[in-house]
């Protein structure tokens, strides 16, 4: 292999103009590849951050009613009209048994129960609907990091205590310490020390969401002993589909995963990852293409050569060897290049970007690029190797 990785530099350094050309395009190639792909794959995970940062991977609650025909009598003609059935807080009531159920399943990392409901929000004159969110805290920031947006104030509920969204806070002008009347119908009234202000990043959420304690919660929402929702976390969160289906089939409850939720969102990141896929594709076709031209052009150019080398005694399999050696030296050094200028574009990207995420480049993403511009240049190199190795000699020599 020796002679044949000699003969083909020899022959790389001969065309120096050709071969920086083609360097140059497999080197752009592929550092495109590394940077849309780590961009997009960086944007993805923002967005998915984001989405699950305010909300459980997957919410199991009671199933919705339906309306239930009472059969006729055999031979009775029965005209029905049918109208959609409203749908009132119901409880979970054998929620600590389903608790126990789901924590079992593999794959689910936190579970915690929930309480919610609407009600009203007063202070003065000022009056606001709001949607109380009674939790077990230790649980519940296992599935919602609220300690990471807790803007003042301390984390704390029970005893009194809640915690109230920053848009609700000024539109009510609260502040921590201060009082927040709640009333949920019914006589169902409690007021409240506002102990934590926090902002979660979504405008509706940090206008109404008010966290109490699980037990009060249930008391205002007249659910004693039950709750509304239980939040559960997986730990890959591409999988939260099939855990919603399997605790559908185990508790009879409804259970929906964020996937379900987010449709539209899915189908984003879907159509993101197709994109790069496609740029991937197109990008290693054009360095195929690159590399198969430059090394036909480079059979031409040394048909006189080839043909004292096969005369000389070189076999058709080393010929073969010399030009699959050259398109994969083309691919490996220009990729490399390219993965530098690469990791230089997600550099400037992270450095002097808008900085709304940071951009990470995975090492195996730079070795997969690598890889397919190598792939690449041997796969170009095959048609013009197999030509040089079918040339005759006799032939070859006498061409000018």
């Amino acid at each position: 292999m020796w002679i044949e990785f000699t003969i083909a530099m020899r022959f790389l350094r001969q065309g120096r103009a050709q071969s920086l050309l083609i360097l140059f395009g497999i080197a752009v190639g592929v550092s495109v590849i590394v940077f849309v792909t780590a961009l997009i794959a960086g944007l993805q995970q923002n967005l998915i951050e984001r989405t699950l940062g305010t909300q459980a991977h997957v919410r199991v609650e009671a199933p919705r009613e339906v309306n239930q025909i009472v059969p006729a009598a055999p031979g009775t003609l029965q005209l029905v009209l049918e109208e959609p059935r409203p749908q009132s807080l119901r409880p979970i009531d054998n929620w600590q048994q389903v608790l126990e159920v789901i924590e079992r399943l593999p794959g689910v990392s936190a579970v915690s129960p929930v309480v919610s409901g609407p009600a009203f929000g007063r202070r003065g004159d000022a009056t606001a609907s709001v949607a109380l969110v009674g939790i077990d805290l230790p649980r519940y920031v296992r599935v919602i990091p609220l300690q990471e947006n807790l803007v003042e104030g301390r984390l704390e509920v029970g005893s009194g205590n809640g915690l109230v969204g920053r848009q609700l806070a000024e539109d009510l002008g609260l502040r921590t310490g201060g009082k927040l009347r709640l009333d949920a119908g019914d006589g169902r009234e409690a007021v409240i020390n506002v102990a934590g202000i926090f902002e979660l990043g979504v405008r509706e959420l940090d206008a109404r969401y008010v966290y109490l304690d699980l037990k009060q919660a249930q008391s205002l929402l007249a659910l004693p002993g039950g709750i509304s929702v239980i939040d559960v976390t997986v730990q890959d969160v591409f999988a939260a589909d099939q855990t919603s289906a399997r605790l559908r089939g185990l508790t009879g409850l409804k259970a929906e995963s964020w996937m379900e939720s987010n449709a539209q969102l899915m189908n984003a990141l879907t159509s993101q990852s197709m994109s790069t896929r496609m740029i991937s594709f197109f990008v290693a076709i054009s360095v195929a293409l690159g590399i198969a031209s430059v090394l036909a052009v480079s059979v031409a150019q040394r048909t006189r050569e080839i043909g004292i080398l096969r005369a000389m005694g070189t076999r058709r399999r080393q010929m073969l060897q010399v030009f699959l050696i050259q398109g994969a030296v083309l691919g490996l050094v220009g990729s490399a290049v390219g993965a530098l200028a690469g990791w230089g574009l997600v550099g400037a990207f992270n450095s002097f970007g808008p900085k709304l995420f940071t951009i990470v480049l995975p090492p195996a993403l730079v070795l997969a690029a690598m890889a397919l511009a190598t792939l690449s240049g041997m796969g170009a190199a095959l048609v013009p190797a197999w030509r040089a190795s079918r040339l005759d000699p006799v032939e070859a020599i006498r061409h000018v």
